[in-house]
């Protein structure tokens, strides 16, 4: 193999090389391609109609004079076309002419360098020109460092990390599509923004991972900007720009000369009764970073696989154990999060994990809890505003209270006319204690008093049904419902779109309060 200038390799033919000029910066060009392209005889670069090219201003500290120069300019970029063929048709005769102008160069005994900023075979014009001259002419290419290394140089957060998978995906595609990859993947790249950048961010919403991207503009560069993708402005956003999912070691990641084996830490998160639209940015950010997740199994498996990251689920009836585990992990380095669903002080890990982090020996493990949507309020919000003034919440499981103290706090909530949000209803153990209620209500409230019954809200077996406490039917009720019983003041009206439930703000004047205010 010859170097350029150094005469022909067989039958008068010059070679082809495809030299990678990296994301931007003339000194991240690699030594061998500065050799190269101060060695050419010909120099071809790419530019859109306007005549400028980022990769000769890149290459031009390392041209010399005398080179031929090659300034292949395209037809289009993302104008229409009368081209028979279309716009795919305009470029293939496009690339067809440049590969036939550097073949006569080639013919000529003349080496050819083609500039490709970043790798010229990763997203690059330059393989278009390999693909038609490779086969006919010597050729080697050159590797460069791509954008997507220089993003995540400048933002200095790690792109992957022992089994996690990066995936690179072209901002071109559908949302939808391309919120599907970012839902399976640990860590992303998306090109080519410029005008997809509207359809791009939506993907990364739809995936529920829009606060956990950067994006980074001119990488390397004195035009260089970084910005959390949720803050750009989709009309100041250029072709030459990306949106990088960085490992999820991004959130929580400190320089190793300040981070110790023992700032552990444990974040008690709610999901959110459902899918990952029901979560929270706080809460996703927190899973992202975290080495190990804890819960109950059903809950640990609504989150993805990451590869670096452990997952511990467990039955439901050990809450207490769990919280030792997840502060035990903490006391050895990892930052835990537990779970739970909805929110997890309303019924939940909270306050197992806080009890136990009381003790004495946990008193230096850093425990915080990150709040979530309640399956009340996602119920409530079904049907309207059941919940729109005072209420209370109660469990009607007794595995961990009796059911004289049920008994005890429904009746008072009934007399004090609350509206009352139930939790944990039934189970396949505990069959009767929905018919009990229902009567010790009516002992205080109208027969036609609205209920709410919420099943699987947010989940694909989502019902709702809005019935009366007197034809309140006990078998309809399982674990996965919620029970939403009016007050005295709570209406049901009836609409061509379904009941709609509210619960009034303003609450009838007594003689003690003749002119209660609205709120």
């Amino acid at each position: 193999m010859r170097e350029p200038g150094a005469g022909a390799a067989g039958a008068g033919s010059g070679r082809l090389w495809g030299v990678g000029l990296g994301p931007g910066d003339p000194e991240l060009v690699t030594v061998k391609a500065a050799r190269l392209i101060g060695a050419a005889d010909v120099i071809a670069f790419h530019s859109a109609r306007h005549g400028r090219s980022i990769a000769r201003s890149v290459a031009a500290p390392y041209l010399t004079p005398g080179q031929l120069e090659e300034h292949l300019v395209y037809p289009l970029t993302t104008e229409t076309t009368d081209h028979p063929g279309g716009y795919q048709g305009a470029m293939d005769d496009f690339y067809a002419d440049c590969a036939a102008r550097l073949a006569a160069h080639l013919d000529a005994g003349r080496d050819v360098v083609v500039l490709a900023e970043g790798d010229p075979l990763f997203y690059g014009s330059y393989m278009h020109m390999h693909k038609r001259l490779a086969d006919k002419y010597l050729c080697e290419v050159v590797p460069g460092v791509t954008s997507v290394s220089a993003a995540a140089a400048v933002l200095g957060r790690p792109l992957c990390e022992r089994d996690e998978i990066l995936t690179v995906l072209p901002g071109t595609l559908p949302p939808d599509v391309l919120a599907d990859r970012l839902r399976s993947t640990d860590a992303a790249a998306v090109m080519k923004l410029g005008r997809t950048f509207a359809n791009v961010r939506e993907a990364f919403e739809l995936a529920g991972r829009a606060d956990e991207a950067w994006y980074v503009e001119r990488a390397t560069t004195e035009a260089q900007r970084t910005a959390p993708l949720n803050e750009v402005d989709p009309d100041e956003v250029p072709y030459f720009s990306l949106a990088l999912l960085p490992s999820p070691m991004n959130t929580t990641f400190t320089p190793p000369a300040t981070k110790t084996a023992t700032e552990g830490s444990v974040t008690v998160v709610g999901l959110g009764p459902a899918g990952p639209e029901w979560m929270t940015p706080e809460v996703r950010a927190a899973i992202a970073g975290a080495d190990d997740v804890i819960g109950y199994t059903t809950y640990v498996d609504r989150l993805p696989d990451r590869a670096r990251q452990r997952k511990h689920g467990s039955d439901n009836r050990v809450e207490s154990e769990r919280a030792a585990f997840a502060l035990d992990l903490a006391r050895k380095g990892s930052s835990v999060v537990v779970v739970s669903s909805g929110d997890p002080g309303v019924f939940a890990m909270a306050s197992a994990v806080t009890e136990v982090a009381s003790e004495p020996e946990y008193a230096d493990i850093a425990v915080r809890v990150l709040p979530g949507m309640t399956a009340a309020q996602a119920v409530a919000s079904r049907v309207g505003a059941p919940l729109g003034h005072d209420y209370c919440v109660l469990s009607l499981s007794d595995r961990l209270k009796p059911w004289d103290v049920i008994a005890q706090r429904l009746t008072a909530a009934a007399t004090a006319d609350l509206a009352i949000a139930i939790y944990n209803p039934a189970s396949k153990s505990r069959t009767w204690q929905v018919a009990a209620t229902r009567d010790l209500l009516l002992e205080h409230r109208s027969p036609d008093t609205p209920v709410v019954i919420g099943r699987d809200v947010g989940g694909p077996a989502e019902t709702i049904t809005v019935t009366t406490l007197a034809e309140l039917d006990a078998q309809t009720v399982d674990m996965r419902c919620l029970l939403l019983i009016g007050s005295s003041q709570t209406r049901t009206v009836s609409r061509p779109d379904g009941p709609l439930v509210f619960t009034p703000r303003r609450y009838p004047a007594t003689e003690s309060d003749p002119t209660p205010g609205a709120g």
